[in-house]
C-alpha cells in the first residue's frame, strides 16, 4: 500500500513541474528566457482546468479523453478570472506575481487532491495517462463503431475548435496589436526632478539639464535635438532609438545672450524634417552679464516688473 501512495500519476506530475516552471521562469531572472511564453499559455488555458476535472473526476469512466480535454480548457478559462476577481479584493491585487502564485498554487493543490482520491480508488478504476497510447485512444474514440455521425461530427468539431483557439491565441502573443505612436519628450532639472531648471543664469556660464527622449513609434526613428534662444540656434545633436528605447543624458550649453524673459527652446524634429519640430519645449531664462552685482539685478527685476519670475 505505500508503494502505491509514493507513486505519483505523471499527469498529474508534470501539472506540479509546470506550476513550478511557471515561477521559476516568470518571477526569477529566467524570466527573459523565450520559454515563459509556451508555459504561461499551458497555466492559462490547460494545466489549473485540468487538475480541477482530475481531482472531480478520478475515475478513468468517468469522461472519456476528449472530453477531459475540453473541459479542461473550458474550465481553465472559467478559473482564471475568478482567481483575477478574487485577488482583486485582497492587498496584492491583480499583479504579475500574485496572479502567477495563485495559480500555482491552485494547481498544486488541485493535483494533491486529485492524487489522493485517485489513490482511494482501486488500481483498475483509476484515471491515467499512458502517453503514448493517448493519440491511438482519441483516434479510436473518433472512429468508434458505436457513435452515430452526429456524435463523431460533433467530436471533431471540438477538436478542431481547441486547435483554431491555441493558434489564435499563439497568433496574438507573437503579433501583439500596436497601440498608440507617440514619443516621450522631456527636460528635468541637474538634480533629474522636474523643478530647479537654470533658469537664472549669468552669460558665459555653463547651465545643464537633463533631456529625455523615449521613442513608443513601434519603429526605429532618427530624431534631431536642437536647443535655441530667441530662435538662435545653442547646439543640435542626432539620435536613433528603436521601439521602447529610451535615451537621458545630461545635456550642458553656453547662454551668452543677455536679457530676461528670454524664450529658451528645445526642439525635436523626426526623420530629417527640420520645417516644424515633432515635439517642443521652452523654458523662461534670465541671462545677467557675468559678475554683475545679485542687489542691483534684483533691483533692475523688480523695476521690469519681473520679480518673483523664474
Amino acid at each position: 500500500m505505500i508503494d502505491k501512495m509514493m507513486k505519483i500519476p505523471s499527469d498529474l506530475l508534470a501539472t506540479v513541474i509546470l506550476a513550478l516552471a511557471i515561477l521559476l521562469f516568470t518571477l526569477t531572472p529566467l524570466s527573459n528566457l523565450p520559454v515563459r511564453i509556451p508555459l504561461g499559455v499551458l497555466m492559462v488555458l490547460f494545466v489549473p482546468g485540468y487538475t480541477l476535472i482530475a481531482a472531480l473526476f478520478p475515475k478513468k469512466t468517468d469522461l472519456e479523453g476528449i472530453e477531459r480535454a475540453a473541459l479542461s480548457f473550458g474550465l481553465s478559462i472559467a478559473v482564471v478570472p475568478l482567481i483575477g476577481l478574487g485577488l482583486n479584493y485582497t492587498p496584492w491585487g491583480i499583479r504579475l506575481t500574485p496572479v502567477v502564485v495563485s495559480l500555482a498554487v491552485f494547481t498544486i493543490a488541485m493535483a494533491a487532491a486529485a492524487y489522493w482520491r485517485r489513490m482511494h480508488l482501486p488500481a483498475g478504476e483509476r484515471f491515467s495517462i499512458q502517453f503514448s497510447e493517448t493519440i491511438s485512444t482519441w483516434k479510436g474514440e473518433i472512429l468508434a463503431d458505436d457513435k452515430g455521425r452526429l456524435d463523431k461530427a460533433l467530436t471533431i468539431i471540438l477538436i478542431i475548435t481547441i486547435f483554431l483557439s491555441i493558434a489564435a491565441l499563439v497568433y496574438v502573443i507573437v503579433t501583439p496589436k500596436q497601440g498608440e505612436k507617440f514619443t516621450e519628450f522631456y527636460i528635468l532639472g541637474p538634480g533629474g526632478k522636474a523643478y530647479d531648471y537654470p533658469t537664472s543664469v549669468q552669460a558665459g556660464n555653463r547651465s545643464t539639464v537633463i533631456i529625455g527622449v523615449v521613442n513608443h513609434e513601434y519603429a526605429l526613428v532618427n530624431y534631431t535635438m536642437s536647443i535655441s534662444l530667441n530662435n538662435t540656434p545653442l547646439m543640435s545633436m542626432n539620435l536613433t532609438l528603436l521601439h521602447n528605447e529610451t535615451w537621458e543624458k545630461p545635456v550642458s550649453y553656453v547662454l551668452n545672450h543677455t536679457g530676461y524673459r528670454q524664450k529658451q527652446e528645445f526642439l525635436l524634429y523626426r526623420e530629417g524634417n527640420i520645417t516644424s519640430p515633432y515635439r517642443d519645449l521652452h523654458l523662461w531664462v534670465n541671462v545677467s552679464q557675468n559678475g554683475s552685482n545679485p542687489a542691483e539685478e534684483a533691483i533692475y527685476l523688480s523695476r521690469a516688473g519681473f520679480a518673483g519670475r523664474k
